[in-house]
């Protein structure tokens, strides 16, 4: 265990899209800077999430960053597949770390264990788990948004005889199945990019389902030269569009409501949209999904229809077809194979919901059902999200309240990006932000920009601590609520609204007024001479 003691500028926890670009607008402002990664590499989600069938659910060519971040990487990097795999994004990240020389100012295989802020200096002490402190002026968490995985605690697991897996957690050596009786354990959006592969390999799989999803059909494929070399030349409009728009993707978002359309058009702009794959037929179809229940409903049974038609036993069929919320009140899975996979003769979809699992045994898993024997099980079991890596890292502001505390109700911030009590504290797509509603890294692209841009006003301020005053802090609670309160999402049980975690607290946890609205928000508050957040250079407490 270590005891040393190192001072710079400014902490940055995580090195996934978020760290690594908040480190670069740092470096802009001369800052020393250091990163803390508990991977042994870049990638942040991406360094854990290896899991049979894992890649993006963004197009790959606007999963990255903008020619904002740098023109040169955006020239030289070219993907291979519509949708990119987990290993050609870590690819792509060590091609940035590399290319922007980042790696000589992270510190990797380190998980912070305390960051708490000392007021009579204005400095945060970070300690890590080897036992070193570092202390800065400021301290920026990019840890992601679904990180911190989530296991139920079903009793007997300690006596489960064959061998265990976490989709959120995956070893790094690949993980055969061939001739094994597998249980997957979920149907969220990890379980549906595993489900097929593992279906390929394994001897027979049981797949336990609570609540089925609305799964879209990705359409994956390889992109050639000639497509790739058209997007390039169109990247400086295409990242404006993305910037301005609703979910960080240069879309063409639909304006108008289901409802004003007949049922033969609404069919045929539907189909048009599902054949095309990915987000598009929530996008780009009609725009009134998340505020009508009586237009979601039409794009809800149309999404019905189409799992029944893929699926061959009329049964299994409606188990996958959902019928307990609207179509995109939950994250919509991407899918490949997903829905043809029942019909494999080796596949068996077993229903929880009215007959939940009792234990683990040391054969496998037992339901109210029955017992199903298994060699293997990966648990798809979600995360807690948004919060959970943000109260696991023991943050403590002024007085020692510590960020658990103070959210006890509920996530409470300014633009979702800092919050009141916590000085020089900011968090990269933290609640209250556009984040998982969004294509993330241009989300991370903003949140970053402007975290930088706050730091450098206080800094030419002369200021020791910037914080976000109450009122703004207020403002921006009130504001978020209304936003919420006017859609279908706070109606449905989804890991938006922390419906997976047993006793959190049910709010939604993304900001719904989109990147774009987002974004100009945040730059009025810049041209503003950052109104709502108070420069000073005392240890008393802001107003």
């Amino acid at each position: 265990m270590s005891s040393s003691r190192t001072d710079v500028d400014a902490i940055v926890v995580g090195a996934g899209f978020g760290g690594l670009n908040m480190l670069h607008e740092l470096r802009k402002l001369d800052m020393t800077v250091t990163v803390f990664e508990a991977g042994g590499g870049v990638g942040g989600t991406w360094y854990w999430n290896r899991y049979p069938g894992a890649r993006c659910d963004s197009e790959s060519v606007y999963y990255m960053f903008s020619d904002r971040f740098s023109s040169q990487i955006l020239d030289e990097w070219t993907w291979s597949e519509r949708f990119a795999g987990h290993a050609e994004i870590r690819d792509y990240l060590d091609f940035v770390a590399d290319k922007m020389d980042l790696r000589r100012d992270i510190r990797f295989n380190t998980r912070v264990s305390a960051a708490v802020y000392d007021e009579e200096n204005n400095r945060w002490e970070v300690t890590t788990d080897d036992g070193a402190t570092t202390t800065a002026r400021y301290f920026v968490t990019a840890v992601g948004c679904i990180s911190t995985t989530n296991l139920p605690p079903w009793p007997g697991l300690e006596n489960f005889a064959g061998d265990w897996y976490h989709t959120g957690a995956w070893p790094h050596e690949p993980v055969d199945f061939t001739g094994k009786r597998v249980a997957v354990i979920g149907t969220g959006a990890t379980a549906v990019q595993a489900i097929p592969e593992i279906a390929q390999q394994a001897a027979h799989l049981y797949v336990f389902q609570r609540t089925p999803n609305y799964d879209i059909p990705a359409r994956n494929h390889p992109i050639g030269p000639d497509y790739v070399q058209k997007v390039k030349s169109t990247y400086p409009e295409l990242w404006e569009r993305a910037r301005q728009s609703a979910f960080g993707l240069p879309y063409q978002v639909a304006e108008g409501s289901a409802l004003d359309a007949t049922p033969e058009e609404r069919e045929r702009v539907f189909q048009a949209a599902w054949d095309k794959g990915g987000f598009y037929i929530g996008l780009e179809t009609y725009s009134d999904f998340l505020v009508n229940k009586e237009s979601n409903d039409t794009i809800s049974e149309f999404m019905r229809a189409r799992i029944r038609e893929l699926v061959h036993d009329p049964a299994t069929a409606e188990l996958l077809a959902p019928s307990d919320h609207p179509f995109f009140t939950k994250r919509p899975p991407l899918e490949s194979n997903y829905y043809v996979t029942f019909n494999r003769d080796n596949v068996t979809l077993v229903d929880v919901r009215s007959t939940p699992i009792e234990e683990i045994t040391e054969s496998g898993v037992r339901t109210g059902g029955g017992s199903y024997g298994v060699d293997a099980i990966v648990f798809a079991t979600g995360f807690d999200t948004m919060t959970g890596t943000l109260f696991r890292m023991g943050i403590k502001g002024r007085n020692g309240v510590s960020l658990e505390h103070k959210w006890a109700d509920g996530p409470r911030t300014y633009l979702g990006l800092a919050t009141h009590g916590f000085p020089n504290m900011f968090m990269i797509t933290g609640p209250q932000s556009p984040s998982v509603l969004s294509n993330m890294p241009v989300a991370i692209e903003q949140n970053a920009e402007f975290i930088a841009g706050v730091i450098g006003h206080a800094r030419s301020e002369g200021g020791d601590f910037v914080e976000a005053t109450r009122e703004a802090e207020d403002r921006w609670v009130a504001h978020h609520n209304e936003l919420a309160d006017g859609t279908l999402l706070l109606g449905t049980n989804s890991w938006w609204v922390g419906a997976n975690i047993p006793g959190k607290v049910r709010t939604l946890y993304p900001y719904v007024g989109g990147v774009g609205g987002h974004r100009k928000i945040c730059q009025d508050v810049s041209e503003a001479g950052y109104e709502g957040f108070t420069v000073g250079a005392s240890s008393t407490a802001a107003s």
